[in-house]
């Protein structure tokens, strides 16, 4: 079986962090963001993982290589413009159609059960199945309305003011299972959505379009704020706090918590870190202390332009140090 892991997004959000590397290379428990994805799928049969690449797409291809560390294969389509989230899978047709396939967001982790999905996809004959989950917190992600097991529309976002209800609203997980028809609808060649373009054509047509309402961790990493808390929570669940990326090293008389330290780190004695996510190469030294941040190294990010949506910071010595938000 074949899937696609989307994965050509710039990563604004997560700025300082994607300033030398696209959202996919960036790593997390001890992988890439997608390679962590990739053996997600690999799990469930999928052994052709189709990931579409724009921004910066050499470091992608540097870090995960073909795929068979994660024990899947790689196949790479790149998009010299962005093509939104039905067009990379137009422009990557050629390698997907023919038969059933499962598209995911590339800045997932979870461990929600696929196999369960794919069978109410096979059991309702579907031209797609979405993978739903409660919003209990109620989130800002947009409402996604169902009757009957089946997808009628799309709405706003969730009020807060109605938490604690019993009708919790469902939202979609960045998971789903397309048939090859799902292709009829797609246009050539151009920039369309998966919303418009697919799902609210194929319902007003009246095709089936599923639902299935999964349970089961499930973390969007589409922050650095996200980054961390989902770090230390699956960090937390194997009895320990701190990442260490290859070559990092951490001095004794130094306090680590709660932090993510990527490649060639160095953090010195006396220094005191918490919570925060540390670059490749940044260098801690004796007396800092560092608490609900992000550091880069000032080289990278010198001449830079900062992203809208990426964090703001300031420059301290060699290190750019960019707080969390609250």
């Amino acid at each position: 079986m074949r899937a696609m892991i989307l994965a050509a997004g710039y990563g604004t959000r997560l700025w300082p962090l994607t300033v030398d590397r696209a959202k996919p290379a960036i790593p997390f428990m001890g992988r890439p963001l997608v390679g962590y994805m990739a053996e997600y799928l690999s799990r469930y049969g999928f052994g052709d993982i189709v990931v579409n690449l724009h921004h910066r797409p050499e470091s992608v291809r540097s870090a995960l290589g073909d795929g068979s560390r994660f024990g899947v294969r790689l196949h790479y389509v790149e998009e010299p413009d962005i093509l939104g989230t039905s067009g990379a899978l137009d422009n990557a047709r050629h390698l997907l159609e023919g038969d059933t396939f499962v598209v995911a967001n590339g800045k997932l982790a979870t461990d929600i059960d696929l196999a369960a999905a794919l069978e109410t996809h096979r059991r309702t004959g579907a031209l797609a199945t979405l993978i739903l989950r409660r919003n209990a917190e109620r989130e800002r992600y947009s409402i996604v309305e169902v009757s009957e097991g089946h997808v009628q529309g799309f709405g706003g976002f969730p009020s807060s003011d109605n938490a604690g209800d019993e009708d919790v609203p469902l939202m979609f997980t960045g998971i789903q299972v397309l048939d090859s028809r799902v292709f009829e609808l797609i246009p050539r060649g151009v920039y369309s959505d998966s919303v418009p373009a697919i799902y609210k054509p194929a319902i007003a047509r009246g095709d089936v379009v599923a639902a299935h309402i999964a349970e089961g961790a499930w973390y969007e990493l589409s922050t650095v704020k996200r980054y961390l808390e989902t770090s230390v929570a699956l960090m937390r669940g194997e009895g320990r706090d701190v990442e260490l990326g290859e070559g990092a090293s951490v001095e004794g008389g130094a306090e680590v918590s709660e932090s993510v330290l990527w490649e060639g780190v160095k953090i010195a004695s006396g220094a005191r870190v918490r919570r925060a996510v540390l670059g490749a190469g940044v260098e801690i030294g004796s007396g800092e202390v560092l608490e609900n941040v992000a550091v880069v190294r000032a080289d990278l990010v010198a001449g830079e332009e900062r992203p809208e949506k990426g964090l703001a910071g300031e420059v301290r010595g060699a290190n750019f140090v960019a707080p969390l938000p609250g």
